[in-house]
């Protein structure tokens, strides 16, 4: 798996930004039932997780901000 930078989240639009948190997701979930403990291939995914998270909450801030 590629690592997920930040500038590349940006550059995505709305709806793929989604697609790849729940492809991510059951990537995680996959990852947990196939090793008994943390590896560096889970780590990198909750990374990515957490960037793609941290990308919509940040744009959700935005058109909030934007409305008042």
């Amino acid at each position: 798996m590629a690592l997920l930078k930040f500038k590349d989240i940006t550059k995505m639009d709305k709806k793929l930004v989604e697609g790849k948190l729940k492809e991510l997701k059951l990537a995680l979930t996959k990852a947990y039932v196939t090793a008994n403990k943390a590896n560096a291939k889970t780590k990198e995914i909750k990374r990515a997780i957490a960037r793609l998270i941290t990308y919509s909450t940040s744009l959700k801030r935005e058109k909030l901000e934007t409305k008042k």
